[in-house]
């Protein structure tokens, strides 16, 4: 195990993938042998990523994307949280301008720990979901050339390089939760907006960026 961990640490993987795989195959031989399974070595999981945007950096970015589809698929980045699978799956039959609010679970697909949740919508993504949708082709929010798009990282990566930003489509909604936290949102509330299962992540993370978060630990220390 520690070898196959070296090796694939040579092939560029981080400790977390080769980690996640070394689970998997303890899960197998628990399931086989149960308290006779070999012990697993694995890696510890890798640091969380701690990229964020600037609001001004967000403005940047959004200047240098020239292609329709990845500028909204920023927007609705930004102002939902949403991960990048889940606003690639959006259709428009769960974009509800009416009520303003929008359903990233779609129909029959099977719940796992990335949970999706329903969010309002803000008056930014209403003004890019109206435009979207009086030119749209197919039923997906998302699309390119009448299809609905499969990836935006290259142009992500392009407009970052354009803009001199470094950064990738999670570092989005990685950005948006810091900013709802700066804002003094409640971490339950965050945790809800991000589909988050238990608000342990959401603490662990955001809390940190809360100007309020703690302020009455730090006043009673206070004369």
């Amino acid at each position: 195990c520690r070898d196959y961990a070296a090796k694939r640490k040579r092939e560029g993987k981080s400790n977390s993938t080769v980690r996640t795989e070394l689970e998997l195959l303890r899960a197998c031989l628990r399931w086989h042998y149960g308290r006779d399974a070999p012990q697993i070595p694995a890696p510890p999981p890798s640091r969380p990523r701690d990229r964020f945007l600037t609001t001004e950096e967000r403005d940047r970015l959004l200047e240098a994307i020239p292609s329709p589809h990845a500028k909204l698929f920023a927007i609705l980045a930004f102002t939902t949280g949403a991960r990048m699978g889940a606003i690639l799956d959006l259709t428009w039959d769960r974009v509800n301008l009416d009520v303003g609010t929008i359903d990233f679970n779609a129909a029959g697909r099977d719940k796992t720990n990335k949970r999706r949740t329903v969010v309002p919508i803000n008056d930014r993504a209403r003004a890019a979901l109206k435009e979207a949708r009086d030119l749209a082709e197919t039923d997906h929010v998302i699309e390119y050339g009448g299809k609905p798009v499969a990836s935006v990282k290259k142009a992500i990566a392009a407009a970052s390089r354009r803009a001199g930003i470094k950064c990738s489509p999670h570092d989005f909604r990685r950005s948006a939760a810091r900013w709802m936290a700066e804002a003094d949102v409640p971490m339950e509330e965050i945790a809800q907006f991000l589909g988050h299962t238990t608000t342990r992540l959401t603490y662990s993370v955001y809390a940190r960026f809360s100007p309020r978060f703690m302020a009455r630990a730090a006043k009673a220390l206070d004369w």
